[in-house]
């Protein structure tokens, strides 16, 4: 009854409502009057529809009432349509040229020791090699070929589009993985098809996305990982929820792929922390949570990317080290120890000899970090004078040589003992004690003084002690440190103990100084005696270990130079030990050259591509392949930077006189793609002004794209401006045109320059002539 009558009411109401609505009165008591009708509309009809239950139902929007067990599945055809294109364009003529191009060279050669298990060493991670090798694996590639050097032609057997496809195919996703990043932070359709169209059209992105290098996978997995830290960034007011958790989780192994093909991949996940970071900046003025919430949130989060982060990159490089059992031309650069373990290298030759070093043994020292090299000693004594006019001790030189040598063996002694053979029970030399060693071919024993050392005179001289009957009697006590005894025991150990072999007379360490000695000194490498004792490079450790078996000095050179040892099992290191000495030999042992490439170029040519890189030219014509950019595209970026610069210190300041010429969401969004594009484009840049290694074109690649997305948000924001701050329509129109014109121009440069991508066109002289349109652009041209 009571429901009857309340709908008696409403309906009465509404009537009035009707009858206000027609005289079109305007006082604010009847305005009020129709605004609750409207809301009473509502109820009746929503009493209506529920009348069977004689319930009216609660005003939950649609969107917000949870739903489980929900999929939604869409598929934008733009998206689609621009992976298509990218498809298309890296695809086209992939086997072609049939020759090794640029850094193939390096790549091709490590997936090929892929297939074989052979060990090799590269100062990058290892992840990118991984999926070339995987997918090469699969086409059937037994890595017989040699990557000898650039411009070899492929035999029909290699499956070179195999090898090919998976750089192409992760440049394909560059173009759609850019329009989804855009989408996400709020852009249109059309500036995300822009940012999309202008990655599509870079000629240095597709000749880098064809061929066996590595720049294609750090671009995608770098974008995609913080598209996902965006997409988590729409869960932050639901922490703890399974989407929460999934984008987390995902822009972290995302961006730790990045990571692990190459280390460039740490500087985007410096700008996806700098994300997180901001948003949390802001939450911390929220007056909703605690102290206590803020803190779990912060550690939930940490821990949870560190953990995925983590697992991912051991993942990787556990199996790095697990399909490379085997020795290899690059396991020298590792310690004696690395090498041993590895499958028919140094443990041929060491494994069998005898483990404990005792009075008598014959021992080469290696020096452990750094530098390959064995110290080694010759007849050649140090010069009377060096061109700074300083005096030397004008003693038997002791150097590092590179190489295996005769000259390389020394031979452990007692101070107190004459005799070198070993006798039984082995005198074991332990952690402390005192011992001679006495060079192998010439006798003469290991010696420091106070003498300034060749190229360091900051260091002691070492020398091999010769009697010149003069005022400066021997120093050649040295005492056995044993840094890794805890592991080892107080024995010394070949192979696995590293040592310090520290001089009794002066309390200085034998150090491997990195500096090489002049024409007297065959160009080998400096050994000195350093005050410094803890530093990597005074460790060694034994290699090669035999026992003496006779007194004779001449019976003693002859098992020198002839003695071989026989080869048995490798011996046995864990993971972690692999993993952190492989670590630790990539950030402190590159293999990288510091000297001028003819093609390197400095970052401050990259902006406006001074210079590009040749990868190949063909033998019988002038087809190459030359990474150069889309002259306008990157110009237009880098005049794209100056403008938002201008146009951000422009708003702060005016700003800052109380002047708001934005809205705060359009502000927001300004910053936003300042924060996300113009950092990411300084995170990858800058860097390179403190790197000290070659360095060319393609290591800008990064840094142009956050360029190019950020040009393409900066022309929404001022088609925003001409929109609805100046609101002149004639302007906009104008605008508008203009940027057709200079998309169909990049769209013009772009199909100019294909022929230096895909090398595949012949080309005549005056051909290359007319595509150097920069004085610095050094093209190939073969003489007529």
């Amino acid at each position: 009854m009571e429901n009857i009558n309340n709908r008696k009411h409403k309906q009465k109401t509404i009537d009035q409502c009707g009858d206000n609505e027609n005289k079109n009165e305007k006082n604010t008591t009847e305005n009020v009057i129709q605004e609750s009708c409207k809301n009473l509309k509502g109820d009746v009809l929503n009493y209506s529809n529920d009348k069977k239950t004689n319930k009216i139902t609660n005003h939950i929007p649609r969107e917000e009432k949870t739903k489980f067990l929900r999929i939604n599945f869409e598929i934008d055809l733009l998206s689609v349509g621009l992976f298509l294109c990218g498809l298309l364009t890296r695809m086209y003529k992939l086997e072609e040229p049939k020759n090794i191009v640029f850094d193939e060279l390096h790549y091709g050669k490590y997936v090929s020791l892929y297939m074989k298990n052979t060990f090799f060493f590269d100062s990058h991670p290892p992840l990118g090699k991984q999926l070339i090798a995987a997918v090469a694996y699969l086409a059937g590639f037994d890595g017989k070929f040699k990557f000898d050097k650039i411009g070899s032609p492929y035999p029909e057997t290699i499956p070179l589009l195999a090898l090919r496809f998976v750089p192409a195919f992760f440049g394909s996703l560059i173009i759609p993985a850019s329009y989804h990043l855009m989408l996400e932070l709020g852009l249109t359709q059309w500036t995300s098809l822009l940012a999309a169209i202008l990655l599509l059209l870079d000629n240095a992105l597709l000749t880098q996305s064809r061929f066996i290098l590595m720049e294609s996978m750090l671009l995608f997995f770098a974008l995609f990982g913080i598209f996902c830290i965006l997409k988590f960034r729409h869960y932050y007011s639901r922490p703890y929820t399974p989407l929460w958790f999934f984008w987390l989780s995902l822009g972290s192994v995302s961006l730790t792929c990045a990571l692990s093909v190459k280390y460039v991949g740490f500087y985007s996940i410096c700008l996806g922390i700098a994300i997180i970071g901001r948003d949390f900046w802001k939450l911390l003025s929220s007056s909703t949570l605690s102290d206590s919430a803020l803190f779990v949130r912060f550690v939930v989060q940490s821990v949870t990317a560190i953990f995925i982060s983590t697992l991912i990159y051991l993942c990787i490089f556990y199996i790095h080290l697990n399909v490379l059992y085997k020795a290899g031309p690059h396991d020298s650069i590792m310690t004696s120890a690395f090498q041993a373990s590895l499958e028919g290298g140094l443990a041929s030759i060491t494994k069998g000899q005898p483990l404990l070093v005792a009075h008598g043994s014959q021992i080469t020292l290696r020096h452990t970090h750094g530098r390959t090299c064995w110290m080694h000693s010759h007849n050649q004594v140090y010069p009377i004078r060096y061109p700074d006019k300083r005096g030397s001790s004008h003693q038997q030189q002791v150097t590092c040589y590179s190489f295996k040598d005769v000259n390389n063996w020394w031979i452990v002694k007692r101070p107190n003992k004459h005799d070198l053979v070993v006798e039984q029970p082995i005198d074991v030399i332990n952690h402390g004690d005192v011992i001679q060693l006495v060079h192998g071919i010439t006798s003469r024993a290991l010696n420091s003084h106070d003498v300034a050392a060749p190229v360091s005179p900051q260091c002691q001289e070492v020398s091999c002690y010769i009697d010149y009957n003069v005022s400066m009697p021997a120093q050649n006590l040295w005492r056995v440190e044993i840094l890794n005894k805890d592991q080892n025991g107080e024995s010394w150990h070949t192979i696995q103990s590293l040592i310090r072999l520290i001089h009794v007379d002066t309390n200085t360490a034998l150090k491997f100084t990195g500096r090489q000695l002049p024409d007297w000194g065959f160009h080998q490498h400096e050994v000195a005696a350093d005050r410094i004792i803890n530093q990597d490079d005074t460790v060694w450790n034994v290699e090669e270990h035999r026992y003496t078996k006779s007194e004779d000095q001449k019976e003693r050179e002859r098992e020198l130079v002839t003695a071989e040892m026989i080869p048995t099992a490798a011996t046995s290191l864990t993971f972690w030990e692999k993993f952190f000495e492989l670590h630790y030999k990539m950030m402190f042992s590159g293999t990288e050259s510091v000297q001028n490439h003819m093609y390197s170029s400095e970052p401050f040519e990259w902006p406006l591509m001074s210079r590009g890189i040749a990868y190949w030219v063909s033998s019988t014509s002038n087809a190459q392949i030359h990474l150069i950019g889309n002259l306008l595209l990157w110009y237009s970026g880098t005049i794209g930077l100056l403008i938002y610069f201008v146009l951000l210190i422009f708003y702060l300041l005016r700003r800052r006189r109380l002047c708001y010429d934005l809205d705060e969401n359009t502000w927001e969004q300004f910053q936003l793609i300042g924060e996300l594009f113009l950092i990411g484009y300084l995170f990858h840049y800058i860097p390179y002004f403190f790197v000290e290694r070659t360095l060319f074109l393609h290591h800008y690649l990064p840094a142009f794209t956050f360029k190019t997305l950020l040009l393409a948000a900066l022309i929404e924001h001022i088609h925003y401006l001409n929109t609805h701050i100046f609101k002149v329509k004639f302007f906009n129109y104008i605008f508008i045109l203009l940027i057709s014109l200079w998309l169909l121009s990049i769209f013009y440069v772009f199909l100019k320059f294909t022929v230096l991508c895909y090398g595949a066109t012949p080309l005549t002289t005056n051909d290359i002539i007319n595509l150097r349109w920069k004085d610095t652009w050094d093209f190939i041209v073969h003489k007529n």
